[in-house]
């Protein structure tokens, strides 16, 4: 650290002063909801919580913060606004994710190790760069606006995955601790539905599968093409923790038989017996959730899974994970209960890039494409996922054995 920010919190910004209506009045409208969001987020969490990183999947919570930070210094202000100055000249080291283009990082296990600069300080960067990008909308004419509008809704999007991330990182930190913090004890798992016949039926068919229109989207969702689908049968329903808890009283973690080797590999070498963040306390299962450890509820949708026991558990029940084609043909009939909302969906498609793909050029070529190798696709969203952040052709990508996000599943059959 070559010198010390200031420590002044980071207020919430308001919007007062472009013309109303106008682009530069939208994009800052735009920019500080999200950034707002991500500090409602925060609110509960004290330093110490922000502080602390419980894997090396995890990021801390003020990392998560100074990172989208970065972000909009890097690619907004850096790249777009010749007057600006970083706001630390250290700060572009610790806390690029994994753009290599951009130059050195800070190794990502190593993130927890940044004591230094303080949650404090991390907001005065967030209240710096926040008044630096509303005085660029401001002031840019504008044609400026209009070609970097696509590059600020990036942005926004960037944010809002980094704010999901943050409840999930915070809950998997809170799990490791032996008398269970609540992030907020009014907190509610949300309801689930359960309506209609149990499976959907889809009749073979040609699809369009992917995004059609000019509305936003991440490259890795195009380009729209055209893919054979069914015959095959489609869950409506999340599978639940009463019938995870039948998969488990049937030997489902010891029967070798319903694993993957790379699964049942994990099964062993991490002791899983149960999904993520499950305790059991005198005979009864327990879940960690953002309200505090809470009973298990057997009628809610099983959450903190990895891809191998939503296959086993596939298995074991004589059905299938459905392909990420089949969930989404399912999912535009609009008949899919809870496709969003409540837990991300493991399909069975590797993460691949679609036909004709190519990563756009620069740094933010790095977003998605490099990532598309030993990964599986989930689609939905999830409980922690923002307001507006969802969509039909949506497509999260995890390793198989990830299970500290809100990841559950439903079946699909071909009988």
């Amino acid at each position: 650290m070559t010198k010390q920010a200031s420590a002044t919190a980071a207020p919430a910004l308001s919007s007062e002063v472009s013309a109303p209506g106008s682009l530069a009045q939208s994009l800052e409208d735009a920019f500080l909801t999200v950034r707002n969001e991500t500090e409602r987020r925060v609110a509960p969490l004290s330093p110490e919580d922000q502080q602390i990183q419980s894997m090396p999947d995890a990021s801390p919570t003020k990392w998560h913060r100074a990172h989208t930070t970065w972000f909009w210094e890097q690619f907004v202000l850096g790249e777009h606004c010749p007057d600006y100055r970083p706001f630390h000249p250290d700060f572009a080291f610790l806390f690029n994710s994994y753009y290599v283009s951009a130059g050195p990082r800070h190794a990502r296990h190593r993130r927890g190790d940044i004591t230094r600069p303080s949650a404090d300080q991390v907001g005065a960067y967030r209240k710096h760069v926040d008044s630096a990008v509303v005085k660029f909308f401001r002031e840019a004419g504008e044609d400026k606006l209009q070609a970097i509008a696509p590059l600020v809704e990036v942005g926004l999007n960037h944010e809002q995955q980094h704010q999901e991330l943050m409840f999930t990182d915070i809950l998997h930190a809170f799990a490791q601790n032996p008398i269970p913090p609540a992030y907020d004890p009014d907190w509610r798992f949300p309801a689930s539905t359960r309506t209609g016949e149990d499976w959907l039926t889809l009749n073979e068919g040609i699809h369009t599968v992917g995004h059609v229109d000019d509305s936003f989207h991440f490259d890795n969702e195009k380009p729209a093409h055209r893919a054979l689908v069914g015959p095959v049968r489609i869950a409506r329903n999340l599978v639940t923790n009463g019938e995870w808890l039948a998969f488990m009283r049937d030997g489902g973690y010891r029967t070798a038989t319903l694993w993957l080797m790379d699964g049942f590999a994990a099964v062993n070498s991490e002791g899983w017996e149960v999904p993520g963040h499950w305790r059991e306390i005198d005979g009864e299962w327990h879940v960690m959730t953002l309200a505090g450890l809470k009973p298990v509820d057997p009628d809610a949708p099983v959450c903190h899974v990895s891809y191998y026991e939503a296959d086993a558990f596939a298995r074991w029940a004589g059905k299938h994970l459905p392909t990420e084609m089949e969930w989404e043909v399912a999912a535009r009939t609009g008949q899919l209960n809870d496709a969003f909302g409540i837990a991300w969906q493991w399909t069975r498609s590797s993460y691949a890039p679609y036909p004709g793909y190519r990563a756009i050029e620069g740094a933010l070529g790095e977003y998605n494409g490099k990532f598309m190798i030993n990964q599986l696709v989930l689609r939905g969203s999830s409980l922690a996922t923002p307001d507006g952040h969802s969509r039909v052709t949506y497509r999260n990508f995890f390793y198989p054995h990830h299970r500290w996000q809100f990841t559950g599943l439903r079946l699909a059959d071909y009988d």
